[in-house]
């Protein structure tokens, strides 16, 4: 096995950042979700019902600082752009660590069960490692283990349950399949990609080797 991708996403629910090396940190990825977008009321909104989020592209500057459609994170413009997507007063905020994530710091997916559900892209499973040379749905006997990926390991903990941004083109939100999503219900038990953390810090690239301890 080997990486075959790897992605970083600094708003969560916008759209993520593909990087070519990556440093994994008990925090997952340094920057990963690194922000939020709140409501008017300070409530937590998602992709899941704002789904025009997915089309603002999110990146980090050089300096290590969100970048919305190439506009600073606290700027109006970006702003702006947050509030037509998610709704008047939706702004962002620096992400409180219990709406960081959903459940793990890193996520995990593999071509073999991207390949067994057709899926169009492998953005709509929202990852931060793509593994390549993974047999079918060989993911699914693999919680409990470990995976080493470069110099780093990762524990995996189970199989991701998964919600309506599968069925949201990654490059268009308005386009919905929700095709993607009935499969994963009825064929996987709503779960696919794995729930993973970080056991022993280290760096990983593109075309690291990776291997099941």
């Amino acid at each position: 096995m080997q990486v075959a991708a790897l992605w970083r996403y600094p708003v969560k629910s916008l759209r993520g950042e593909s990087l070519t090396s990556a440093e994994l940190t008990p925090d997952g990825i340094p920057g990963d979700r690194g922000l939020v977008v709140h409501d008017r009321e300070d409530r937590l909104v998602t992709a899941r019902t704002r789904s025009a989020l997915l089309g603002l592209p999110a990146v980090l500057g050089p300096g290590g600082e969100a970048l919305i459609s190439g506009r600073p994170w606290d700027s109006a413009e970006a702003g702006g752009l947050v509030e037509a997507a998610a709704g008047e007063g939706a702004r962002l905020v620096p992400a409180p660590r219990a709406e960081r994530f959903d459940d793990t710091p890193l996520l995990v997916a593999t071509d073999g069960a991207i390949a067994f559900l057709e899926l169009p892209d492998e953005r709509r499973l929202r990852p931060n490692i793509v593994l390549s040379g993974v047999e079918g749905l060989a993911e699914r006997d693999w919680p409990g283990g470990r995976l080493r990926i470069g110099d780093a390991v990762i524990k995996v903990w189970h199989v991701c349950e998964r919600c309506v941004v599968t069925t949201l083109n990654p490059d268009d939100p308005s386009d919905q399949d929700t095709g993607v999503l009935r499969r994963i219900n009825e064929t996987l038990d709503k779960r696919v990609a794995l729930n993973c953390s970080v056991e022993a810090p280290g760096t990983v690239a593109v075309a690291d080797s990776a291997e099941l301890l």
